[in-house]
């Protein structure tokens, strides 16, 4: 199962951080640290797998990793997953972020967290793996990206109506509104503006 997935850059600041297992605010931001220090000290050419810091569960989980430009994504295990198997869902997570933001960076990350949080969502939940296909998730993300645009659109509209009555340059309040058939009677309202 997985613990957590920590995205920090070649300084320790966190880009994203998903715990799966309950813990305080102080304990994440040590197990980041520890996690960092952990992880940043290793040789380039090492193996990418390693023993979980003490605050994440010490020699019975696995902290699997990979250094891309200027971030490193981090995966804290159990002894129930395989290693490879998890370096290739970070190969995919990844690859999926590529596509979605095109040459993803550490900025994308931070201005556009949410829509990162929802490609992990789709890949990983409660800890456990869902979607490894790039394709299935990548089609997931864009359905949910088209709902977003079509309910903005629909909450935006009230706020849009009510600002063009506002601007609406009307001497004075209508009594009766005529609309094809239909005649609606406007009862007596307070001022707009």
């Amino acid at each position: 199962m997985i613990k957590a997935i920590l995205i920090f850059n070649n300084h320790g600041k966190p880009r994203l951080s998903k715990f799966y297992e309950h813990y305080t605010e102080d304990t994440e931001q040590q197990i980041i640290r520890e996690t960092f220090h952990l992880v940043s000290k290793r040789d380039e050419n090492v193996c990418n797998f390693l023993e979980g810091g003490m605050l994440i569960g010490g020699s019975d989980y696995k902290l699997i990793y990979r250094h891309y430009a200027t971030l490193y994504f981090v995966f804290c295990v159990d002894s129930s997953e395989s290693e490879l198997g998890i370096l290739d869902l970070i190969q995919v997570f990844v690859e999926t972020l590529d596509k979605c933001f095109e040459n993803v960076c550490e900025l994308d990350l931070i201005f556009h967290v949410d829509k990162v949080h929802n490609i992990l969502a789709e890949m990983v939940m409660g800890g456990m793996v869902l979607e490894t296909n790039m394709n299935e998730i990548i089609t997931q993300v864009d359905a949910q990206n088209k709902m977003e645009k079509s309910e903005a659109g629909i909450a935006g509209a009230p706020a849009r109506a009510v600002s063009a009555v506002k601007n609406m340059n009307l001497p004075e309040m209508p009594r009766n509104i005529n609309i094809g058939d239909i005649s609606i009677k406007v009862p007596n309202l307070p001022s707009f503006k």
